[in-house]
């Protein structure tokens, strides 16, 4: 079978369970033969090693199986920037990177940024941060050791080690009350408890249970870190949130008595992303 073959393949295989076929049996077929997209265009008749075809059946297995092509080839871009992802951290998702570009777009111009993340997973939002706020210096929590584990090989990877501070906590425990910062980013749990079953199989079966519950309403983690945020964060320090498509107006509610200047921004599908309010 040729190159062009196999995506064809894959493609037919992939239509009915995700929304860009093409591109995930592109991605399949460059992690296992080790080529670029401007192979897979300029070599299209070329003929795949038997080896090589037998992995790439068993990989679209087990993609058909529910399992995330990100966790299969064990990658994600974010940001334009590549991340290990592993199944101890969610997969970063295109609509987070709203939340760091809202943050990069107010503060640009400003050096010597301290910045907190809680629950950093993957380390996506902490690195793309270090990464285009180069003077930035930041402390980054997750209550997984597996997971910090995998957002310090993503600093290393991207070279923004020096910049980021891991430390395993849950929320603010393991900081000292003398440390202040400019900015506090969290994607926290957020999806209510209730609701988990009816996730896509993907997400409830493969991605990890810890980062996904946000509780009975969906809000805990909100309530939790905005409560201690204010003993954290400078006068007119930012606190940025990502949200549920429908949490805009309750998380609101949830900043009004410490935070002023609160907005919430909208995805392209015009859905509640993010939650920004600035330190009273």
């Amino acid at each position: 079978m040729t190159i062009n073959d196999v995506l064809e393949y894959g493609f037919h295989q992939f239509k009915e369970i995700s929304d860009v076929p093409r591109k995930e049996i592109e991605l399949l077929v460059m992690y296992v033969c080790g080529l670029k997209k401007i192979d897979l265009i300029l070599n299209s008749n070329e003929t795949i090693k038997k080896e090589a075809l037998v992995e790439i059946e068993a990989l679209v297995n087990k993609r058909l199986e529910g399992k995330p092509l990100q966790y299969i080839i064990g990658s994600e871009e974010f940001m334009g920037l590549n991340f290990i992802v592993t199944e101890n951290v969610l997969i970063p998702r295109q609509d987070t990177e709203i939340l760091v570009e809202e943050i990069i777009s107010r503060f640009k111009k400003e050096s010597n940024l301290q910045i907190l993340e809680i629950g950093t997973g993957s380390g996506a939002i902490s690195v793309s941060l270090a990464k285009f706020l180069k003077k930035s210096k930041i402390v980054s929590l997750d209550i997984s050791r597996k997971a910090l584990s995998v957002a310090k090989l993503n600093a290393k990877k991207n070279h923004v080690a020096d910049q980021i501070t891991f430390i395993e906590s849950n929320l603010f425990e393991d900081l000292t009350e003398e440390e202040s910062f400019d900015i506090i980013v969290s994607n926290p749990p957020y999806i209510p408890s209730m609701d988990i079953l009816e996730l896509q199989r993907e997400v409830k079966d493969y991605e990890p249970m810890l980062a996904l519950d946000g509780g009975e309403d969906g809000l805990e983690y909100y309530r939790e870190i905005t409560k201690k945020s204010v003993d954290y964060l400078k006068k007119d320090g930012l606190l940025a949130y990502e949200i549920g498509y429908d949490q805009g107006i309750d998380v609101l509610k949830i900043l009004k008595n410490d935070f002023h200047h609160i907005e919430i921004i909208k995805d392209l599908q015009k859905h509640d992303r993010v939650v920004l309010g600035y330190h009273k």
